[in-house]
Parts: C-alpha cells; sequence; structure tokens
C-alpha cells in the first residue's frame, strides 16, 4: 500500500540566496527541503506534515562547504555527509568528522545528507551532532524580521529541547555550523553501534574529547547519543577526569558515572540495560584511546 505524505502543499520555492529562503520562511508556514532524507520519510508516516509551503533551499550556494579561518571552522548547513568525508583540510584539522561521516548510512545517504539537515532533525541518535558537542560547536540561525536578515548564534548544547524539537523560532533557518579548530595535543574520538557499522540509526554513540599531556587530563567533554531525549554532555563523568592523572582506574570510573547519567528507552533496537552497558563500555574505550592510544 502506497502511504501519502501528511498535510497538503500548494506552494513550491527554491530560493538562491538566504535572504529570500527567509522572506519564504517568516510566516511560519513552509517546510524547508535540504538532503530530504528525513523529511520525506518524516512527512509519508505523519511524524513532520508539510505547512503548505515548501521551500526548497538547495540552490543556496552560500551554504554549502567548510572552511577554516581565524583558528575557527565553519561548515554551511547544505554541506553534506559525503562532502565532509572527501574534505581534505577538515580531515587534517578535525579527524572525527570524518570518522564519524564514514560511519554515517550509505553511500547514497551521505550524497544527499546535508550536516544542517542532521541537527535540525534532533533526533538524539543523530550522528554528526555527538562530536560536534565534543567539540563544543554553535550553530547559526537566520530569519528575516521584516526589514533585514537577523543572526543569532546558539550553543549546539542548548539548541536541542526534546526528540525533534529545538530553540529554533518560527521563521528561522539554520545556516551553518562553527567550532574553534582544537588545540594542538587535544583528540576527539566518536563511537557508535548498531547491527552494522554504518547503515543503521545508532543505539548507542558516544564521543569523548580530551587533552592529555604528561598522564593529565584536561578539557575533557564526554557526550552520549541515543540514551536520553537529547544527546547529553556527561558532565559528573567529566568532572572525575578534569586535572586528573589518566589511569585504567580513573577511565572505568568515569565510564561508570557516565553511564549513570543516562536515561535510556527500551525499543526494538535495544534494551534499557544494554544501552547502558554499551555506554560503560564505550566511554572507557575512547577514554583509554585518547589517553594511551
Amino acid at each position: 500500500m502506497q502511504v501519502k505524505p501528511s498535510g497538503t502543499l500548494d506552494e513550491y520555492l527554491a530560493p538562491v540566496t538566504i535572504e529570500e529562503a527567509a522572506r519564504a520562511l517568516a510566516d511560519g508556514r513552509a517546510s524547508v527541503l535540504a538532503g530530504g532524507t528525513d523529511l520525506m520519510l518524516q512527512a509519508a508516516n505523519g511524524r513532520t506534515p508539510y505547512r503548505g509551503r515548501l521551500v526548497n533551499i538547495r540552490r543556496i550556494a552560500e551554504l554549502r562547504g567548510a572552511a577554516i579561518t581565524g583558528g575557527r571552522v565553519r561548515i554551511g548547513a547544505l554541506t553534506t555527509v559525503t562532502d565532509i568525508l572527501n574534505h581534505a583540510e577538515l580531515a587534517k584539522a578535525v579527524p572525527v568528522l570524518r570518522q564519524t561521516a564514514d560511519k554515517f548510512a550509505s553511500n547514497q545517504i551521505r550524497n544527499m545528507a546535508t550536516i544542517g539537515g542532521n541537527i535540525c532533525n534532533a533526533s538524539p541518535a543523530g550522528d554528526m551532532i555527538i562530536p560536534l558537542l565534543a567539540l563544543e560547536a554553535e550553530v547559526e540561525l537566520a530569519s528575516w524580521d521584516g526589514a533585514k536578515i537577523r543572526t543569532r548564534e546558539v550553543a549546539l548544547e542548548k539548541f536541542f529541547t526534546g526528540p525533534g524539537r529545538t530553540v529554533m523560532e518560527r521563521g528561522e533557518l539554520l545556516t551553518a555550523v562553527s567550532f574553534a579548530v582544537p588545540e594542538a595535543g587535544h583528540r576527539v574520538r566518536f563511537a557508535k553501534s548498531g547491527p552494522r557499522p554504518a547503515l543503521e540509526i545508532s543505539t548507542v554513540s558516544a564521543a569523548f574529547a580530551a587533552t592529555c599531556k604528561d598522564g593529565v587530563t584536561t578539557n575533557v567533554r564526554i557526550v552520549l547519543g541515543a540514551v536520553a531525549p537529547t544527546p547529553i554532555r556527561a558532565r559528573s563523568a567529566e568532572a572525575l577526569m578534569e586535572g586528573a592523572e589518566c589511569s585504567g582506574d580513573l577511565a572505568a570510573r568515569a565510564a561508570k558515572a557516565a553511564a549513570g547519567e543516562i536515561s535510556p528507552i527500551d525499543d526494538v533496537r535495544a534494551s534499557a540495560w544494554y544501552r547502558t552497558h554499551l555506554t560503560e563500555v564505550f566511554v572507557r574505550r575512547l577514554i583509554e584511546d585518547v589517553c594511551h592510544g
């Protein structure tokens, strides 16, 4: 049986500038199409009904591409996962993004899926979100105030309010994500679990970031996905490790503390018990990899 998309569409627009897109979104009656890998499925199953106007932003060239300027990385919202996978400068400066992209879905989906779409979908299991949180990224939001473009920056950690929900206001468009280039010696690692290394929604995902010097860890960040209503920072586990001498015992204690900060659910992919177990295993392994690998 063919499933018809929910909601109605009575207008289609394909802007070529951010201003045109912001104007089209201003009244809050529009759905945004970027890669479409989430939107089309969610419209078909009724989760995200179309709002009347479909705004296809794919032709906005200024939303695509990544650049490193003044010690900061800026990735346009339309940059695809394949773009990230193949970006040599980005891979050298922030290898964790390439590592994550390599575990993202299939080649066909990577070619279409955008980093902005992955963020705005606001899934607790969104793969690209996890390392970006470990990098303390910010998102740039643009909207039309009736006379000009208005922009604001929001820390990615404060962007998500629940599954599929964000702090974006009516008419706002996510235009870019940015973060500081990691300092020398600062390492970030990512891990996910599913029935296959890629192609699957994460059962559990995790990222660990730290600077390890003379055996002491600083600038510690531990991020967990698919184990709470939103991706989360494991703050108590981070506090255990910050300024401490890294050891196998410390890694085990931090991993147990991280597992104690989550609120996993039972679903078709895994039980809450298994997610808790995987969280502890992943965090311990990532700590050992960064500090001793």
